[in-house]
This record gives C-alpha cells, structure tokens and sequence, in this order.
C-alpha cells in the first residue's frame, strides 16, 4: 500500500503487540518530530540563580544597595542566593550574619519568598530567596 501511494511505512511502536506502523512520507515525519522537540525546548524556562555577596559587618548603605540589586533579580524571575561570607577571626560574628541574611529576606518580603533559611556551611553562611508567583 506504501509504495503504491509512493509513501514510506514507519514503525510508531514497536513494542506493540502487534507492532503499530503508519503510512507517511519519513522526511515530513523527520521534520514535524524536530518541529515537536524545539517547542518543548523553547517551553522550558532556565532558572538563574544571580548571588550577593556580604560580610558579617556590611553596613547599612551597603545592604541597601544590595537589597535594590537583589529585587530587580527576583523581578526579573531570578533566584537569589544571599551568603555571608566570613574570613579570618569573622567567623565569631556567626549571630550577625544569621541576623543580616534574616533582616535581608525581611526586606524581601513582598517580591520573593524564602526557600532555604540560613544554613552555614564552612565558611559561608548561604540563604535561597525565589521569586513569588505573579498573579
């Protein structure tokens, strides 16, 4: 009947029982399957993740300028993961910069939500803020 027709038999299923097979021409098969495989991909959303960087003593100016950095991210659909990074004999302030990672998801409050609260991890003390869903 293929040949007849001057199509190609594809086999859909072959694990089918009996086995599924369709009269078509291959190529345009080809063609709509990469069509089908792009579409997805292009669904797909990425998810960047942008960091912020602070010491255990970052004063009040610089915490603001931050803050502003971090809401554009979360506007923009990006996470943001807040760390204190101590060095040295910093890291005695563990308390001030657990306090400065809570008061910066504070701040944060209306344009993205908490996933992970503050966890030290060696040196760094690391925070993951996502952005909340548009309604």
């Amino acid at each position: 009947m293929a040949d007849a027709l001057e199509l190609d038999l594809v086999e859909i299923s072959p694990n089918a029982d009996p086995p599924v097979c369709k009269i078509t021409d291959y190529q345009k098969f080809l063609y709509q399957q990469k069509k089908k495989q792009k579409e997805i991909k292009a669904k797909t959303v990425q998810v960047v993740v942008k960091e912020i960087r602070f010491g255990p003593n970052t004063d009040d100016h610089d915490f603001q300028f931050k803050l502003r950095h971090a809401e554009k991210f979360l506007k923009e659909g990006a996470k943001v993961k807040a760390y204190v990074f101590f060095k040295g004999r910093s890291i005695l302030f563990k308390e001030q910069g657990e306090i400065l990672l809570l008061k910066f998801a504070q701040e944060l409050e209306e344009t993205g939500k908490v996933e992970q609260l503050p966890q030290l991890e060696g040196k760094r003390m690391t925070m993951f803020i996502s952005p909340k869903k548009k309604k």
